[in-house]
């Protein structure tokens, strides 16, 4: 039996983490950020964006000002957002397979019986540090400048 395990975020969710981490230099300084902003200085495509963004907002991440001055903000304090909690909110899971994820289970279409997979334990032993990672990361971390 060939198992094939790829950990892998969905683009949605780099592209949401990209744009995030944008607002996030920003933050102190209350500084507005457009659409074409972050799409330029992040590389990511503007009519992708502009869903990720209105999604993040709708979920309570964003904040936003029209007009010709307006663009995104920022409502939660960056030292407060998770990188889980961002991965989960844009629809990916955190696990590597599907049968030891939290939020996302469904049993393995390869495995005949997951009492006597030869992986789980170790998938599970993965997706727990995993979270505990990702559940420590937040997004002021990731624009703190790292140490050669």
């Amino acid at each position: 039996m060939v198992f094939l395990l790829t950990l892998m975020l969905q683009k949605k969710t780099k592209y949401a983490i990209k744009a995030l981490v944008a607002l996030t230099r920003v933050y102190k300084s209350k500084t507005l950020l457009s659409i074409s902003s972050i799409s330029n200085t992040e590389k990511i495509p503007r009519k992708f964006l502009e869903k990720i963004l209105l999604e993040l907002k709708s979920q309570g991440f964003l904040g936003s000002k029209m007009g010709m001055n307006g663009g995104y903000f920022l409502i939660k304090n960056p030292k407060d957002i998770m990188l889980s909690t961002i991965i989960r909110s844009t629809g990916g899971p955190i696990a590597l397979s599907p049968c030891v994820s939290i939020n996302f289970y469904a049993p393995c279409e390869e495995c005949e019986d997951e009492a006597t997979c030869i992986l789980k334990e170790t998938l599970l032993q993965v997706r727990v540090a995993s979270v505990k990672i990702l559940s420590n990361t937040s997004l002021l971390q990731l624009t703190k400048e790292k140490k050669p």
